[in-house]
């Protein structure tokens, strides 16, 4: 009976997921026979509470690659702790390659300011409120990976004050007092 709860749980989980198709690419290799093409697609998928993931899958057929990438961005998920459930807690950097990322926390009503993948991920993560700008380079793959790892260094805190062994007033009393003085 256990069993059929918990398949339930993962059916249920697998509807609430938003998925976001960011590129497919033809891939053309040249052989001696002729030429094979494939194509490769880039998939982010989340709950729109917290958790974020992508993948990248290659066939040949856009079908099968974009259902590969989105099992691969299942498996690859992360949570990100969110500031009342709609902005990060601080300004974050990222980097993958030669892409580098800035996230900026944003008030109430700013909206999503982004560019095309870096957008996607925040609509499949759950952000409401954020100004980001991405740096270095215009390539897909690296822009996605270097905001998952910038949003990888967000911390909440309650992390942060777990880790000093301090209250958490302390922690967002002394980050209030930082943003009276920009």
């Amino acid at each position: 009976m256990a069993k059929v709860a918990n398949n339930d749980k993962n059916v249920r989980e697998e509807q609430e997921l938003v998925e976001k198709l960011v590129s497919v690419r033809r891939v053309t290799k040249v052989v001696k026979g002729g030429k094979n093409l494939r194509f490769s697609a880039l998939v982010v998928v989340g709950d729109g509470r917290g958790r974020v993931g992508f993948g990248s899958g290659k066939a040949r057929e856009v079908p099968d690659a974009v259902r590969k990438a989105t099992e691969q961005a299942k498996r690859s998920m992360v949570r990100v702790p969110l500031r009342e459930g709609r902005t990060l807690h601080h300004d974050v950097t990222g980097r993958f390659g030669a892409g580098r990322v800035y996230l900026r926390t944003a008030p109430a009503g700013t909206g999503i300011i982004a560019g095309g993948p870096m957008r996607a991920v925040f609509e499949a993560l759950g952000l409401q409120d954020v100004v980001s700008k991405s740096v270095g380079t215009s390539n897909y793959y690296n822009m996605v990976r270097a905001t998952v790892a910038a949003l990888t260094n967000v911390h909440s805190p309650k992390q942060i004050a777990h880790r000093l062994g301090r209250k958490v007033p302390e922690i967002v009393a002394r980050r209030d007092a930082s943003q009276i003085r920009r």
